[in-house]
């Protein structure tokens, strides 16, 4: 399961780990690989993080929430996970620190990678991406530059708090918020690390910080996904209209993915299970990438998931 911005603590986020459930439980019963673990997007608690590991809002707005899906969260934090102005460097630790106490929350440090099976994940803290014109070099560059120089014999898949691209109300790296003169906000250093160290060596990019759902059509031989909406949604602004596979601002949902050899199949669903759009990519190591398949289930083979 792939989703973001969920830690409201509210009816919505409760709508859509029940919608996950029902999902995975229609996935194993129908013998498919069912949810084996979840990429958890950041903006973890709203709206200014937590105090500490003993923060009683682990329990209302993840815990409680979650409860009913037994498979662990890898996390990643998000600029609400900062502070209110995002700022708070040392709000980093308290959520690192929680990953002894829980059995479903996973976040190791800041930034980390995992391997399962023929897929390596690279979790990125993209706030101090963000603010490496304050805090100084993250040093996630260099070390994604060391994770990925090796043969593309395996996925290679990206998740983090904030997009690349996106449709959403935030917009692109580069040009956030619409603000071309105030460097830190319109994520300069952010545009920069894609271009840098993704494009074209990452196979797909999970993201959230806009709460809608899109697939955005491939850029620099890399796909780009949007999964904010666990909790709440805001509309899409369209400001750099970048062209996408779809997108909807309407519903909280979720994205199920699958990874099969060379063949990865994403789902989108609504927070009640309603399958809303499938698509499927080759791995970008292999022949005929970007070979895929698309289906917008608005027009055809809807399904909603058993609940």
């Amino acid at each position: 399961m792939v989703l973001g911005d969920g830690g409201k603590g509210n009816a919505n986020q409760r709508l859509v780990a029940e919608g996950i459930a029902a999902v995975c439980a229609d996935r194993t019963d129908n013998r498919a690989a069912g949810c084996a673990f979840a990429l958890y997007l950041g903006d973890n608690v709203y709206d200014t993080g937590v105090e500490s590991a003993d923060d009683p809002q682990f329990h209302s707005k993840f815990e409680q929430p979650y409860a009913g899906l037994d498979f662990p969260f890898f996390v990643v934090m998000g600029n609400h996970d900062y502070g209110s102005t995002s700022l708070a460097r040392w709000r980093a630790e308290p959520q690192v620190a929680y990953t002894a106490r829980s059995e479903k929350w996973t976040l190791p440090a800041p930034y980390y990678t995992f391997a399962v099976g023929n897929v390596q994940f690279y979790g990125l803290d993209t706030n101090a991406l963000m603010l490496e014109s304050i805090w100084g070099d993250s040093g996630q560059g260099a070390w994604l530059d060391d994770q990925l120089d090796g043969p593309r014999d395996q996925w290679r898949v990206v998740f983090g708090h904030h997009p690349y691209r996106s449709n959403g109300q935030h917009g692109n790296a580069g040009a956030y918020e619409g603000l071309g003169w105030l460097p830190v906000v319109r994520g300069s250093t952010v545009a920069d690390f894609y271009e840098d160290h993704v494009c074209g060596r990452v196979d797909i990019a999970f993201a959230g910080h806009d709460h809608n759902r899109q697939w955005l059509s491939p850029t620099c031989r890399t796909h780009f996904v949007v999964s904010g909406a666990a909790s709440h949604v805001t509309p899409l602004a369209r400001r750099d209209a970048n062209p996408t596979e779809f997108e909807d601002d309407s519903e909280e949902g979720f994205l199920w993915v699958e990874i099969d050899g060379d063949s990865l199949t994403g789902v989108f669903y609504d927070a009640d299970g309603t399958e809303r759009f499938v698509r499927t990519v080759a791995r970008s190591g292999t022949r005929g990438w970007p070979a895929s398949q698309a289906m917008d289930a608005n027009h055809s083979g809807m399904r909603r998931s058993s609940q």
